[in-house]
């Protein structure tokens, strides 16, 4: 009865997404906006639309129309640490994405070095093993990417390419263990059902090692914050991989292949989406890379916008301070304000909140006092590991993987 009424919901969601699909996924024209957002991207024009008018979407910043780049305003961060899902950003990689799932029809091959291949319904996926929940962010690789200087090729995302969500769903490990795999299995790989733009074109496919395919909290999610997946964000399943950037959460899921060899040779994982091993300067070719893999420690001032203003008597009652912070691959240890006022840096620990779960977001609160000048004010994040957050930033030529302390200028009035 369980399954049945989580597949009544997803085919409630399908209907939905149908009847609104002409609305910018399938039709391609933008409808009529609610205005402009400017994301003060310091490396070229920096506004960007806002529209309403995308399925199982609310107001969200249009970076590309088809196939859809949608950006979290970042005001929504200061309202809670879950993301709505109407709020949660929105990534494809290039080519064409469904927009219609048929769900008694859909299906999840598991094949390569398995003792069985499978093709499993959603409705025996359901049932491979026990129903786990795990909050994680979900980051692009990119994010914040319009901040790099100098200026890199690429989405030119604001600080918006990420959201937080309760993900509900099957292990991986259980749908593997259901096929059988043998000892010298080493990577495990994943694709969806988009297509590439063009005949020719790489696919979107990942692979990760076994043992983090084999984690507890590595799922296969059918829910999103209590709900079926929004097609945008991978209906009707998705990968999740808490700490893992969003390049390797494929969505709409329907291929698992089991592989023995150590290293994988799909594009996505051999030529795109890897990191410099060394430092490198604009214009710098031929450097050693890797493939980028786990996310690092993030925090941000959500209670103060950039350039706003602090009233004068503050400078007797104080002024409080809040915002988001995340752990990474891990879990959030502690969070620090580094206040410059003038010649004079201080360092004011902040109070965090219970988390909802280590690789989730985690609000965090400081109060400071007696200022009496403009104020440049950063927020750093140090993580359960111990790796804390950059001053400045290493560049890379694809923007990868910021993670540096993000400051905001305050103006005393």
């Amino acid at each position: 009865m369980r399954v049945r009424c989580i597949l009544a919901a997803m085919e409630i969601n399908r209907r939905t997404l149908i009847a609104g699909a002409g609305l910018g996924v399938a039709g391609g024209a933008l409808a009529a906006g609610s205005g402009f957002v400017d994301l003060q991207l310091p490396g070229g024009p920096s506004e960007r639309p806002l529209t309403p008018r995308f399925p199982q979407k609310g107001e969200m910043i249009v970076q590309r129309v088809r196939p859809p780049l949608l950006e979290t305003p970042f005001e929504v961060f200061g309202e809670g640490v879950i993301t709505p899902n109407d709020r949660h950003f929105v990534r494809w990689s290039g080519g064409a994405m469904p927009t219609f799932v048929d769900v008694s029809k859909h299906r999840v091959t598991v094949r390569g070095g398995v003792k069985t291949t499978l093709s499993l319904s959603l409705d025996e996926l359901l049932r491979t093993g026990e129903h786990v929940e795990v909050v994680a962010v979900n980051q692009c690789a990119g994010n914040s990417r319009g901040f790099s200087q100098p200026r890199v090729a690429g989405t030119q995302w604001g600080h918006g390419a990420m959201s937080n969500a309760r993900w509900r769903g099957v292990r991986l490990r259980d749908v593997l263990d259901k096929a059988g795999i043998g000892g010298d299995a080493k990577r495990v790989r994943f694709a969806g059902l988009d297509v590439p733009a063009m005949p020719g074109a790489p696919q979107k496919i990942k692979s990760l090692p076994i043992d983090i395919a084999r984690r507890d909290d590595v799922l296969i999610a059918f829910a999103m914050n209590g709900e079926a997946l929004p097609l945008l964000n991978g209906f009707p399943l998705r990968l999740v991989v808490p700490g893992w950037f969003a390049t390797y959460w494929i969505k709409l899921l329907s291929d698992i292949e089991v592989l023995n060899i150590s290293e994988d040779d799909s594009y996505f994982m051999a030529k795109s989406y890897r990191m410099p091993t060394v430092p490198v300067q604009p214009g710098q070719k031929d450097f050693p890379t890797v493939p980028i893999t786990t996310m690092g420690p993030r925090s941000f001032v959500t209670s103060h916008a950039d350039g706003s203003k602090v009233l004068q008597d503050s400078a007797v009652q104080g002024a409080s301070f809040g915002g988001i912070a995340f752990g990474g691959d891990c879990g959030v240890a502690k969070v620090d304000l580094v206040v410059r006022e003038g010649n004079q840096i201080r360092t004011i620990a902040a109070t965090l909140e219970p988390e909802e779960g280590q690789f989730g977001f985690r609000r965090w609160a400081a109060g400071l006092h007696e200022f009496y000048s403009d104020l440049d004010v950063g927020v750093r994040c140090t993580n359960t590991k111990g790796a804390t957050q950059p001053e400045a930033q290493a560049w890379n030529p694809s923007g990868y993987a910021r993670n540096v302390v993000e400051r905001i200028r305050l103006r005393v009035a």
